[in-house]
């Protein structure tokens, strides 16, 4: 017999046992956090001795602790009632018939009728209108049960709010979940959570009242339809000749309502992300759908005839099942084996499991494609989302057909976009999950008319034709860029850079007389404007389109050709040179797709470098080449003023109040914990910042916290100063194109100065020009002559700004209309986060998380928020800070698998995300996990300067024998195996690099591109080393291969 190990479970507390460890709004995250740490099979422990044991699958079924606080509306119905109680049986046998595939079948009207009110909805709303998309689904599913099962009319569509049944339901559910994790003492104090136990006993009842009044109805009024209720009313049990009681009746048809809404909805939104996250999957899935429908009404013979759509749904259940765990409970003393489940595998750790012992489902299964033969060959009961046994879900049949409906029609009538297009996955949990937060724009598509809608829309005058349809910021009104040609600016950004460009472009656009709307490049998806020039500006990321223009590539590129033959258009693409793999691939991509398609472009395609200050003098500068000279003399006859403000500004009365205007839509407000220097006086400034990450927001290690900062408090007050304002006195912008900034209402000067422009930007060679033209003094004039022939060094390299420029030249009188449009908006900044959700208490208490990043004073006052400067005066503990986590790239993650080999190259605050894997290996190998070998190869100065976390987390990982710590001291390298810069420690120890790569290790490096640059090319000698007959470019080919599957970098300038 195999031996037997203790299961694996976290400390407990007096008292609450391990309850703290679990977010009431959201366990199941916390379930996913613990199976990181502690593996595939774990238990909790909870108040009265109740353990449980979390593991990833198994094929019973008991009822779990929400369901048993929902028997409190639903009692002893098909979803709640366990399997021994007499009703359960009787109900199953007598429903059953119900949702089998013929009966589901005549539903399909019903759900058609339903699915067409939500379609009207969003085509009547318009393309500028914000969806909730799980909330129209929620309608949707909701209304269709009550329709297809009792033939019931709850016309959610008609209302602006949920219907109070449905407020009801949801927040009944969310309850029910969180009651579920109580501790067991508390029942000895009923007041502490008396108001929202009268809450969930109120909605109870009105649910109930209405549930009877529904039964009620159809008895004073008996329906010829067969359908769900009238089988409830009427139907015999075959095996014991009974009906439902009335109270039983009553039960069922609430859990139907439940159940029969619940879930389905939660499918359609994943289903939804999943396919705008994935541009070529939904490319692949319009096609199929334009090649079967046609443009036509969906019909249920054509359901049938879409496999893509079908693998769709199946992948967005096996990601996130909508039910994401069960509760199982086994029969007799048994065996749990982990691992691949052979017990015969001495890898393989075996736990004993009592009878009557709880056991929950914990993590999803491996990513699988579901096409071609691929799904059947599943190993069986691999896929379970509807469940398993007796116990899956009886209305299987009938949710399948209503999402399958839902979906085709969605994305064959709408293109689809996340108003977010940075909107990362983030999960809202009751009874099942739900995206939360998600919203959506969408438009009818162009090319199916306003036919291919419902019938019901065929008057609703759609507008899909307009070309305003590619605005996502609407111009203002104001001045004289409104009688311009019309001039369509589209961007594609991750960083905001691409999307400063665009700012500067759309706003010049009047001074050349064109009138300039500016968007996303995925908002134009197939709807390239030809009214009037298209300027679009875009960047590779790893070679990957921007996230707001990852659809648009994707259509782009499956275009016949000749097909965009009355599209003017130039591309800028942003990049830099020392990427040779990926430079300016998608820029290219987009330049080259348009041209095969027949567009015009009038000039070829202009190439700026993203890095350090250079690009925003490239953007002023090429603005004006690009924009609108050339379009303006030879094809659109158009007349502009080149010392046109685009800005009108009014200065009110000192004295009024301002209001807060935020810009950025997902960010949020955390909490700054510690804020403290890791280094020594004398060497770079490197800090390390805690933030209470805001209740809901959620990370993995090697993600990025996006800080929406402020300019430093002295700056807004020399710029206040300089131009006679006080802080709270109000300016009205009108502006005559699209801009960032605050338009038509009053808003206090210091809003404006402190968080919607960059104050440190440097200033341009265009900026210098423009102060030389207002300025009345011959030696300021000759001043600016100076830095206009030394701009590299003079102002570049000392990053003079406007501001300072105005200061010192007191004779320049520029207004400041001008000032304003000189800046470019104020940015989000991205940092590391330098720690693991694993550890710590601020980690599991998930309610919020603690993030920690560190950074350089000299990188980010080169990003010229001066966010160093702010942190150390502002950043205190208790300070309030706009933030948002975004997803590093794929391949930045540690691998799944704990026992994967680590090789970590970094240099100065490279360091960051690495702290944070082997923060979390720290906390697997603790919770009693196997962890793969990491070595940390680490550059910085000194040992006694700046060798971050060295003498702490460094070397209590290293003596617990989590990592291996081989650094390189540039000032001081014979501390360091005479080792200078982290390169050079890797050759030294190449033989360790040898032993991690055939262990199958994943390396991974953080740093400055020339870090960068340095370990690729010792990685390189490394492999010619181990080939002596291998050139360089064979070598850098063998290098290329391994940076696809097994190499990934995150390299900042």
């Amino acid at each position: 017999m195999a031996t037997l190990s203790a299961i694996p479970q976290p400390p407990t507390v007096p008292l609450l046992a391990n309850v703290t460890l679990i977010d009431a709004d959201l366990p199941i995250r916390s379930f996913q956090l613990l199976a990181r740490q502690y593996g595939e099979i774990y238990q909790l422990v909870f108040p009265g001795g109740l353990s449980v044991v979390h593991i990833n699958a198994h094929a019973l079924k008991t009822i779990s602790r929400p369901l048993r606080e929902v028997r409190r509306l639903a009692g002893d119905g098909l979803f709640t009632a366990d399997s021994d109680e007499p009703n359960w049986g009787r109900a199953h046998r007598i429903l059953m018939p119900a949702f089998g595939t013929a009966n589901v079948r005549t539903m399909f009207d019903g759900m058609t009728d339903i699915c067409d009110q939500m379609l009207l909805k969003w085509e009547r709303f318009g393309h500028d209108h914000v969806f909730d998309p799980t909330e129209d689904y929620t309608r949707l599913t909701f209304d269709t049960i009550a329709l297809c099962s009792m033939s019931y009319r709850f016309n959610s569509f008609y209302e602006r709010d949920m219907p109070k049944f449905t407020q009801e339901m949801v927040e009944f559910l969310s309850q029910s979940s969180k009651r579920a994790f109580r501790p067991g003492f508390m029942k000895l104090l009923p007041y502490w959570y008396k108001a929202a136990d009268d809450k969930f006993d109120a909605d109870a009842n009105d649910m109930t009242e209405l549930a009877r009044e529904i039964i009620k109805r159809r008895r004073e009024q008996p329906s010829e339809k067969r359908d769900l209720l009238t089988l409830m009313l009427e139907g015999k049990d075959a095996k014991t000749g009974e009906m439902l009681s009335e109270e039983n009746i009553t039960y069922n048809l609430l859990t139907f309502l439940i159940a029969g809404h619940e879930t389905t909805s939660g499918m359609l939104s994943f289903a939804t992300y999943f396919l705008l996250k994935n541009p070529d999957a939904l490319r692949a899935l319009r096609a199929e759908l334009d090649a079967v429908l046609g443009g036509s009404e969906c019909t249920l013979a054509e359901l049938g005839k879409l496999p893509y759509l079908t693998a769709v749904m199946r992948e967005s259940l096996r990601l996130h099942p909508t039910a994401p765990s069960r509760t199982v409970m086994p029969l007799e003393d048994t065996v749990l084996v982990g691992g691949d489940g052979d017990p015969a595998n001495p890898a393989n750790k075996c736990y004993a499991l009592k009878k009557g012992q709880i056991i929950v489902d914990a993590e999803a299964f491996r990513p699988e494609r579901m096409l071609d033969g691929k799904f059947e060959a599943l190993p069986e009961q691999a896929w379970q989302p509807f469940g398993f046994g007796m116990r899956a879900c009886i209305g299987r049949a009938f949710a399948w057909q209503e999402a399958a409906l839902v979906l085709a029609n969605v994305f064959e009538k709408f293109d689809v976009f996340l108003a977010d297009p940075a909107y990362t996955l983030q999960i809202k949990q009751a009874l099942t999950i739900k995206p939360k937060d998600m919203r959506v724009r969408v438009v009818p598509r162009r090319h199916t008319g306003a036919s291919s809608v419902p019938r019901s829309l065929s008057a609703s005058g759609s507008g899909t034709d307009s070309v305003s349809s590619v605005s996502s910021v609407s111009p203002s009104t104001g001045g004289a860029g409104d009688k311009g040609h019309p001039l369509h600016v589209l961007y594609g950004s991750n960083t905001g850079t691409s999307e400063a460009f665009a700012q500067r472009i759309a706003s010049d656009a009047h001074q050349h007389g064109f009138k300039a709307t500016l968007g996303t490049l995925d908002s134009a998806m197939a709807r390239l404007p030809t009214s009037g020039p298209v300027v679009l500006v875009t960047a590779s990321f790893e070679g990957a389109p921007a996230d707001n223009a990852a659809q648009f590539v994707a259509w782009l590129s499956a275009l016949p050709a000749s097909s965009l033959a009355k599209v003017a258009f130039a591309v800028f693409g942003c990049g830099n040179r020392e990427w040779v793999r990926t430079y300016q691939r998608i820029p290219t991509l987009i330049d080259e797709c348009l041209a095969a398609q027949g567009a015009e472009a009038p000039r070829p395609t202009r190439r700026g470098r993203r890095s350090s200050a250079r690009l925003l003098p490239a953007i002023r500068l090429s603005s004006r080449r690009s924009c609108g000279l050339h379009w303006r003399r030879s094809r659109y006859n158009v007349s502009g003023h080149a010392d046109a403000s685009a800005l009108a500004v009014e200065v009110s009365k000192p004295g009024k109040g301002r209001a807060t205007l935020l810009r950025q839509l997902d960010a949020e407000t955390g909490e700054v914990i510690e804020n403290k220097v890791l280094t020594k006086p004398g060497a770079p400034m490197k800090r390390h910042i805690e933030i209470a990450l805001p209740e809901g927001m959620s990370y993995r290690a090697g993600d990025y916290l996006a800080i929406l900062p402020a300019n430093p408090e002295d700056t807004v007050q020399r710029a206040l100063t300089h131009f006679g304002l006080t802080g709270d006195q109000e300016i009205t912008i009108k502006a005559s194109g699209p801009t960032t900034l605050p338009v038509n209402a009053p808003t206090p000067a210091h809003s404006i100065l402190s968080g919607f422009v960059e104050l440190s930007q440097p200033a341009t060679t265009r900026d210098l020009q423009a102060l030389k033209a207002v300025a009345s003094e011959d030696t300021t004039i000759a001043a600016l002559d100076a830095l206009l022939e030394h701009y590299q060094e003079e102002v570049l390299a000392k990053r003079v700004s406007v501001l300072e420029l105005l200061e010192h030249h007191a004779d320049i009188a520029l207004p400041l209309g001008v000032f304003l449009g000189m800046l470019p908006p104020m940015r989000i900044r991205q940092y590391s986060i330098s720690s693991s959700p694993l550890a710590g208490p601020c980690a599991r208490l998930a309610h919020r998380q603690r993030a920690r990043f560190a950074g350089t004073l000299r990188s980010l006052a080169h990003a010229s928020s001066e966010l160093h400067r702010t942190s150390s005066q502002g950043l205190v503990p208790g300070a309030r800070v706009l933030v948002v986590v975004r997803p590093s790239g794929a391949a930045f993650h540690l691998p799944n698998d704990p026992s994967v080999p680590l090789g970590l190259f970094c240099a100065g605050s490279g360091l960051a995300p690495f702290r944070g894997f082997i923060q979390e290996r720290a906390a697997q190998a603790r919770a009693g996990r196997e962890v793969g070998r990491t070595v940390l190869f680490f550059g910085c100065r000194a040992p006694d300067e700046d060798f971050l976390y060295g003498d702490a987390e460094l070397a209590e990982w290293k003596a617990a024998g989590v990592v291996e710590v081989r650094p390189a001291f540039s000032r001081k390298a014979d501390a360091s195996e005479g080792c200078k810069y982290v390169q050079h420690r890797i050759w030294h120890d190449r033989q360790v690099i040898k032993e991690l790569y055939r262990a199958k290790a994943k390396f991974f490096t953080c740093g400055s591109r020339k870090a960068a640059n340095g370990v690729k090319q010792v990685c390189i000698d490394i492999m010619k080393e181990n080939h002596s007959d291998w050139s360089d470019e064979r070598a850098a080919e063998a290098f290329e291969e391994v940076q696809k599957e097994r190499y990934a970098t995150d390299v900042f300038d």
